[in-house]
């Protein structure tokens, strides 16, 4: 089967390479799908936990090709979505609620191959059926939308709180969405991209600020407690220094952006204690996948507006190896 394999740092190509047949307990999912996520130019850079060679791709839909032995409730030409983490079920972290702290961790097109090809095999107790009123777009999405539940899971928003985020991408978009919906008075958004804060104002932010302006639009003079939550979606270590500048006391500080491995930042220690500052990191996906599922089904949160561009599997290649555009939100793979 066709494939788009990282076989090195700044190496992608196209080949061939085997068919996953299912094993037991598995399924075989023909990909119609694939959107293009941050961590995806992370494995590309090196950046990553990621062995090479592998197959990359962890958001995706499509159709059941073939079914494993053991698999009931699920057939061929079922349309599906699949959560990419595999987590072992058994060491201290499962059997505590803490999945993706697993002792075994591993994860489809982070750790072992994905979905950036015709097929993949997954374990069928991560598959969930798409309804007929939901597009393969929004099945690619469910996925991102996971790690937004879990890091609102991990936040705790309050009924009221005051909250900057930085970078309105297609992540910072779903995470405005769900921060709006779940009771924030101010939503002030902070980008370079005028057209992501146009975005960000129509779908829940009450302020969209270009970076450039920062200091001038959120001068103490105009902020002089802070905000009550500050969410860093951008992954940028300038940008996260930055960020802490504009946390109130006793806020909250929500790294949800990934950085390079080994990236650093600098943080005042006395202000964090004296401040009473609560600051909590969001890694991937924990148990979250089904509620982002029943998120989008019912229009809660919308993907599709997102999709700024859909590529083939062929065009991915010098996509990856491009500069990112500051305008794009999500670019799907159509196989």
């Amino acid at each position: 089967m066709k494939a788009l394999v990282i076989e090195a740092p700044h190496k992608a190509v196209i080949k061939d390479i085997p068919y996953p047949k299912p094993g037991a307990g598995e399924v075989t999912i023909k990909v119609e799908n694939v959107g293009i996520c941050g961590t995806d130019f992370h494995i590309y850079e090196g950046e990553f936990i990621a062995p090479f060679p592998i197959v990359p791709g962890h958001e995706f839909s499509g159709t059941i090709h073939e079914v494993g032995e053991g698999v009931t409730g699920f057939q061929a030409g079922d349309r599906v979505s699949a959560d990419p983490s595999i987590f072992c079920g058994a060491c201290q972290f499962c059997l505590t609620h803490r999945g993706n702290h697993c002792e075994n961790w591993n994860a489809l097109g982070n750790t072992v191959n994905g979905s950036m090809a015709e097929f993949v095999s997954v374990p069928v107790r991560n598959v969930v059926k798409l309804p007929d009123t939901m597009s393969f777009e929004e099945g690619a999405f469910i996925e991102p939308m996971a790690c937004v539940v879990h890091g609102m899971n991990r936040l705790q928003l309050q009924v009221g709180d005051r909250v900057i985020l930085f970078g309105a991408g297609a992540m910072g978009q779903q995470l405005i969405q769900s921060i709006s919906k779940a009771g924030a008075s101010e939503l002030v958004v902070v980008d370079v991209s005028q057209e992501k804060l146009a975005m960000a104002l129509k779908y829940g932010a009450t302020k969209g600020v270009l970076s450039k302006n920062l200091n001038t639009e959120l001068s103490k003079e105009n902020y002089p407690f802070g905000f009550d939550v500050v969410v860093d979606v951008t992954g940028i270590p300038a940008v996260i220094e930055k960020a802490f500048e504009f946390m109130g006391p006793a806020a909250k500080f929500l790294q949800f952006g990934v950085t390079p491995e080994n990236s650093r930042i600098q943080i005042d220690p006395f202000k964090l204690y004296n401040k009473d500052w609560t600051i909590l990191g969001s890694m991937a996906i924990n148990f979250t996948f089904l509620p982002a599922f029943q998120w989008i089904k019912e229009g809660r949160i919308e993907v599709e507006p997102l999709i700024s561009k859909v590529i083939s599997l062929e065009e991915t290649v010098d996509f990856l190896a491009k500069p990112k555009d500051p305008d794009l939100f999500k670019v799907q793979i159509k196989l």
